[in-house]
């Protein structure tokens, strides 16, 4: 069983942050993984996701944003979110110094990672991984929350639910495919943007949990060649 290693870093103007490291004994990644709108890196979710990944020999480095750290429910305004990002990937780095470093997160948590890294390079960060990228509201569809996704200059990973009431796959499919090669989007059937399948699926949750990780090392294992 590997044991999360409890950090914190600095994110400049608004204080400090916690971090958790789970590393498995070989690492080959380190994902800088961020958390959702509505719950902290400790949700049973990112929990059981970061045993996965360390499965498949993915170290994590899940942290905080400031209004959760400080535990406020509204999240902060998009410069805080996007400057934690920045702190939390610097931070991974020096966690775990000599791993190759991806950098995403869950719905909000993507979507900000994405948006810092379209604002300024983020250092050394190969590709980004989006678990359920929420490009719009539920019942509002539009895809202006991808506008900035062509400002990014390394390959990303969408990791999205056929029920996924915060994209509609009408609308996520051509938006990858106009960034081209690099955008990959791995479709999960019958999953919703928690990744809560149906029993008709002939899945469970546990298995898309390993689905997601495993679909994660393998596309990390193509940006080596």
């Amino acid at each position: 069983m590997n044991t999360a290693k409890e950090l914190r870093f600095a994110v400049e103007g608004a204080g400090e942050v916690s971090a958790l490291l789970v590393r498995p004994a070989k690492p080959r990644w380190l994902l800088a993984l961020a958390h959702g709108a509505g719950a902290g890196m400790k949700h049973p979710f990112l929990e059981a996701l970061a045993l996965e990944l360390s499965a498949a020999a993915i170290a994590t480095f899940r942290y905080q944003f400031p209004y959760m750290e400080q535990h406020r429910r509204t999240p902060d305004r998009p410069p805080v979110l996007t400057a934690t990002v920045t702190a939390a990937v610097h931070a991974a780095q020096k966690a775990a110094p000599g791993l190759a470093i991806l950098a995403g997160g869950k719905s909000m948590g993507g979507r900000m990672t994405s948006t810092a890294a379209s604002q300024h390079p983020l250092d050394q960060v190969r590709g980004f991984v989006f678990f359920g990228f929420p490009l719009h509201l539920p019942g509002q569809p539009s895809i202006k929350r991808a506008d900035h996704l062509a400002k990014v200059t390394v390959p990303m990973l969408f990791l999205q639910g056929t029920r996924d009431a915060f994209a509609g796959l009408d609308l996520l499919r051509p938006v990858c495919e106009k960034l081209g090669p690099l955008a990959t989007l791995h479709v999960i059937e019958s999953a919703d943007h928690s990744f809560h399948v149906l029993k008709s699926s002939g899945k469970t949750d546990a298995e898309v949990l390993g689905e997601l990780a495993q679909t994660t090392a393998t596309w990390a294992a193509s940006l080596e060649s």
